[in-house]
């Protein structure tokens, strides 16, 4: 039986038997039979690569972070996280430069980072037409329909790729799934890795 280890674009943590391609970081949320007992234990939220340096971890080993995972990166900021400082320096420092673009409070640190994603975090979701929206962020049509924006197209998400993609006329309204701060941080040119399928699903 799956790990409760897998992530939606709305931030739930599921179990599923698909594999992700990015590896994430809330904090300590299973207990010693390896259950999720809650959605968050500290402030940083971190997007880590799956492989960093050989290190090997056993899944939900008690007494350390839960392990959590991501179809893609486009995925892990719609549900509210960010790059890791450590193993993802370049990108952490990519994303803060993004989301300093015309930030009345310009981020300078990690703590710093953290306290406005939270913030942007718990801020209820806008409706945007699609068309000022950048590639890379999600919207929602209802219940665990999670699209993401890219190249001209909406993706439908499943835990195991992207399918269904349409093309939506630019005045579409949606509901923005992706925290505000990362919103700008794609406006103002951070490179999101996307899921392959992304590219390889026959647009209607």
């Amino acid at each position: 039986m799956p790990l409760q280890n897998r992530v939606t674009p709305g931030g739930a943590i599921i179990a599923t038997s698909a594999r992700g391609t990015f590896m994430g970081n809330r904090g300590i949320l299973h207990d010693d039979n390896r259950r999720i007992i809650r959605t968050s234990r500290n402030a940083m939220w971190l997007i880590c690569e799956l492989e960093f340096k050989g290190r090997r971890r056993e899944l939900m080993r008690p007494g350390t972070y839960t392990e959590l995972f991501f179809l893609d990166e486009a995925v892990a900021l719609a549900a509210g996280h960010r790059p890791c400082g450590e193993c993802r320096r370049r990108a952490y420092r990519a994303y803060i430069d993004a989301a300093n673009v015309g930030n009345d409070h310009p981020i300078g640190s990690a703590k710093e980072l953290d306290s406005q994603l939270r913030a942007s975090r718990q801020e209820p979701g806008t409706t945007a037409e699609i068309g000022t929206l950048p590639d890379g962020v999600f919207v929602t049509f209802g219940d665990n329909d999670f699209r993401l924006i890219w190249q001209g197209t909406a993706y439908r998400w499943s835990p195991e790729g992207y399918t269904d993609p349409v093309v939506l006329t630019a005045d579409r309204q949606a509901r923005v799934v992706t925290p505000g701060l990362s919103v700008d941080a794609l406006r103002h040119g951070y490179p999101v890795r996307v899921h392959p399928s992304a590219e390889s699903v026959t647009i209607r």
